[in-house]
């Protein structure tokens, strides 16, 4: 099942909303530090409701930390950026993909450019820069859970 990666995330209430929504994906949230804000329960509590408890997170203190976590485990890197022109719907998803979300500031540095296995954008509308990151993360993560077939089961 794809995983979530969040490169020093600067914004509590996107990360707070993107461990929920990996709450209710049933996917795992790499959070690579530092933080633009103190990682406490009441600064992702607003967004992030009732479903952080639920959610699987796994903090990585930098990026080479994460980086040689997901090098152990053979893990393919896909970086969310506006600085490509391969459509995220031109491409093939891995079961074990994590797709790498940068800073809202700034996005992620061209040495992470350099070290992803891709680089995937959304196309939009002329004359517009880019989406919220929690937005881009839902998009792109459905589809990668529904060409992977990695929808969790509902019980209903």
């Amino acid at each position: 099942m794809p995983d979530i990666a969040l490169y020093q995330p600067d914004i509590p209430q996107n990360t707070g909303t993107m461990l929920r929504l990996a709450a209710c994906m049933s996917v795992t949230v790499h959070l690579i530090e530092p933080a633009g804000f103190p990682l406490s329960d009441s600064a992702l509590k607003r967004a992030g409701m009732d479903y952080l408890e639920r959610a699987a997170l796994k903090r990585h203190l930098n990026f080479e930390a994460f980086d040689d976590w997901r090098q152990t485990h053979k893990r393919r890197l896909v970086l969310l950026t506006t600085k490509t022109d391969l459509a995220y719907t031109d491409f093939e998803f891995e079961a074990d993909d994590i797709l790498l979300l940068g800073r809202e500031s700034t996005g992620a540095p061209d040495a992470i450019h350099q070290l992803a296995d891709a680089r995937l954008t959304i196309p939009m509308a002329e004359g517009m820069r880019s989406l919220n990151v929690a937005v881009s993360c839902g998009m792109v993560l459905g589809e990668a859970l529904r060409q992977t077939r990695a929808f969790p089961k509902t019980s209903r």
